[in-house]
C-alpha cells in the first residue's frame, strides 16, 4: 500500500474548503425513467466547538501572581478550536498553566503523548457536527450502532413523500454494466411500487374504508407513508445529521475506515476523516491514508483506542 497526500485526496473527492468549513459534496444522477440516485457518500461540517479562551483571564487571576497563569492566553500559536478547548480541558486537571507549561507550538507532542497513553477523555471536549448524505439505509443501519458520543437525527419515511424519494448505488454495481442495469431498474420498479402503493390507500381511504384510521390530513400522509414505505430496498437513501465528539470520530474513523470494514461505509467514513483532518489537525493528526490495492483507501495511526 502507498501513502497518500490527505490534500491532494481531498481535492480528487470534489472536496472544498473555501471556508472554515469543509464539505465533500456529491453529485445527483438520474435514470431513464427518472429515479434519482447518488454513487458516493456527501459530507457537510455543519457545526464545531469554539472557544472562548478571554473567558480564563477572570479565573486565571485569582492565583497567586508569581505563578503567571495569566501569561497563558499570550501564547502567540494559534490551534483549532477543537484542539485548543481538549488541550485547555487536559491542562486544567493538572493546574498547568505556568512558564512550564506545553506551549501551543509543541501540542502535537501534548497530544501524542495523551494518545500513547490512552487517556482520550479530553478529546471529549470538542464536537463536530456532520451531515451525511448519499448513504444508504445499509450503511445508517450501522452507523446508529455506535452509541456512546453521538447524536442522530435521520431521514423519516413515515413523515417524508416519496417526491424526496433517492437511491444509493453500491460500488459494486457501479463497474459492472449489467448490476448497474438491474440497479436503475430496480430502483425504478421500487419507486413505482410505492407510488402505487400510496395511491391505492389514499383511495381505500377516500372510499370509506378506514382501513388507516387517520382523522387529520397529516396523519392520514403519515400513516399512508408509513405502510408504503415496506417496498423501499435498503439502497434507499437516508441523509442524517451526526454530532459526536472527536474521540468518538476517531472510533468511527478507525473501525469504518479500515481496510477489512464494508466497501460503501469505509467510503464514508474516509470522507469524514479528510473534512475532519481538514478543520483540525492537531486532533486527527495521527493518521495516515493509504490506498488499497483494489483503488478504495484506508485510514491508520498508531494511537488506536484513544
Amino acid at each position: 500500500m502507498s501513502a497518500i497526500d490527505i490534500e491532494t485526496l481531498f481535492h480528487q473527492l470534489h472536496g472544498n474548503e473555501g471556508t472554515e468549513f469543509p464539505t465533500i459534496h456529491s453529485p445527483v444522477h438520474s435514470s431513464p425513467g427518472g429515479a434519482l440516485y447518488l454513487l458516493k457518500p456527501g459530507v457537510v461540517l455543519l457545526a464545531r466547538s469554539t472557544v472562548n479562551m478571554g473567558g480564563l483571564e477572570g479565573f486565571l487571576e485569582g492565583f497567586d501572581p508569581s505563578l503567571h497563569f495569566t501569561e497563558y492566553l499570550d501564547d502567540p500559536t494559534k490551534l483549532p478550536d477543537g484542539a485548543q478547548l481538549s488541550k485547555v480541558a487536559g491542562q486544567v486537571c493538572y493546574m498547568s498553566f505556568g512558564p512550564k507549561r506545553t506551549f501551543n507550538e509543541h501540542a502535537d507532542r501534548y497530544f501524542n503523548n495523551l494518545k500513547s497513553s490512552g487517556h482520550g477523555s479530553v478529546f471529549e471536549h470538542a464536537s463536530f457536527s456532520l451531515l451525511l448524505y448519499g448513504i444508504s439505509r445499509s450503511v445508517t443501519h450501522e452507523l446508529v450502532r455506535h452509541r456512546a458520543g453521538f447524536a442522530y437525527s435521520q431521514l423519516s419515511q413515515r413523515f417524508v413523500s416519496g417526491k424526496m424519494l433517492r437511491f444509493v448505488e453500491r460500488p459494486e454495481y457501479q463497474e459492472d454494466e449489467e448490476l448497474h442495469a438491474q440497479f436503475l431498474q430496480r430502483i425504478e420498479r421500487a419507486v413505482g411500487e410505492y407510488t402505487a402503493l400510496t395511491n391505492r390507500l389514499l383511495e381505500m381511504q377516500q372510499a370509506g374504508v378506514t382501513i388507516l384510521s387517520a382523522e387529520a390530513r397529516t396523519d392520514l400522509r403519515k400513516k399512508v407513508q408509513q405502510a408504503a414505505r415496506s417496498v423501499l430496498p435498503n439502497e434507499t437513501e437516508a441523509p442524517m445529521v451526526m454530532t459526536g465528539n472527536a474521540r468518538a470520530w476517531r472510533h468511527v474513523i478507525e473501525v469504518r475506515a479500515d481496510a477489512h470494514a464494508e466497501t460503501e461505509i469505509r467510503e464514508l467514513a474516509v470522507r469524514i476523516f479528510l473534512c475532519l483532518r481538514l478543520i483540525d489537525p492537531v486532533l486527527f493528526g495521527d493518521y495516515t491514508v493509504e490506498q488499497l490495492p483494489d483503488g478504495t483507501y484506508t485510514v491508520m495511526t498508531a494511537f488506536e483506542k484513544v
